[in-house]
């Protein structure tokens, strides 16, 4: 088989027809004047016929080589630019991203963290899907997503997903004129005469929260079931009733009408990054699973 152009080569003979001779071509690429003579000699071997003349004193291309031309430039560009974009990669500033999240999230914290990320990465593209967690769970499982962010039902030890889960702290939201506004700590029997806006009754979460009434002594009052903490933000902020959230989510409701204070006992809202094990993860989504958790941690439960 006929041995390919190598792009030294055709990088050598752009050179020379560029400066018209082996001396300057030699400069101009920092190599030495016999190692341009022998890629052009190489290269006139392997295509089979002559790629320059000398005219006036200068080497000029031939009629053949100049029919190459074009196709030369355009394969030496192509090759700077995958050699760009590979570094860019290296350096996690190109890539694709397709992340998957509760709805909560892609109106509340993320939008903010992923202006920050895309920042300094200008060649990257992000694709958000905001979605329940089990549709969340499925697209792990099928790979189509790089990461998933969602609470931990269904997750923890799936054999097709990988998951860190993050305890977030939990806090009792209330419109700001309410009377609950006078306690620094709120537990389940301040709330006995309050309207619940509550997670899904099937949830973990609605589970774990159940249990701590049930602690203090108390039955949850039910009122309103809502999935996402954002949509219980916005009813206890129309005066709806009261809700024990995410802190992250009621941090950004601070200030507009809806003022917040510690649960006791605590209960966790348990979240999960997760992302499918038969999908080798880029560089792009580890640096994002790993800033992102980062970003969480002034919001997570303090260990002992």
């Amino acid at each position: 088989m006929q041995p390919k152009p190598s792009p030294r080569q055709l990088e050598a003979l752009l050179a020379v027809i560029d400066h018209g001779t082996m001396t300057r071509a030699s400069q101009a690429l920092d190599i030495s004047q016999p190692a341009v003579s022998r890629l052009i000699a190489d290269l006139t071997e392997q295509l089979g016929f002559a790629l320059l003349e000398r005219r006036d004193g200068r080497l000029v291309p031939t009629q053949e080589a100049r029919f190459l031309m074009p196709d030369i430039r355009r394969s030496l560009d192509l090759l700077g630019r995958i050699s760009d974009t590979g570094r860019n990669i290296t350096q996690r500033k190109a890539g694709e991203l397709r992340i998957a999240c509760l709805p909560g999230f892609a109106i509340s914290h993320l939008p903010g963290f992923i202006a920050g990320f895309l920042k300094n990465r200008p060649g990257v593209t992000l694709t958000l899907e905001p979605d329940r967690p089990e549709r969340i769970l499925e697209w792990m499982v099928g790979a189509q997503f790089d990461v998933g962010i969602t609470d931990t039902d269904g997750f923890e030890g799936h054999p097709a997903v990988e998951s860190m889960r993050i305890d977030m702290r939990t806090v009792c939201i209330f419109p700001e004129n309410s009377p609950l506004a006078r306690l620094s700590v709120i537990r389940p029997r301040h709330l006995s005469a309050h309207k619940l806006i509550h997670a899904r009754r099937e949830s973990a979460y609605f589970r774990l929260l159940k249990g701590a009434f049930e602690e203090d002594g108390q039955t949850i009052r039910t009122f309103v079931e809502a999935r996402q903490f954002t949509t219980a933000c916005e009813l206890v902020r129309h005066g709806v009733g009261v809700a024990v959230i995410s802190e992250l989510d009621a941090a950004e409701y601070a200030g507009r009408g809806v003022a917040f204070r510690p649960f006791r006992p605590i209960v966790p809202h348990r979240l999960s990054l997760v992302r499918p094990i038969h999908k080798p993860p880029s560089m792009i989504a580890l640096e994002f699973i790993e800033e992102f958790s980062s970003s969480l941690r002034q919001f997570e439960v303090a260990t002992e």
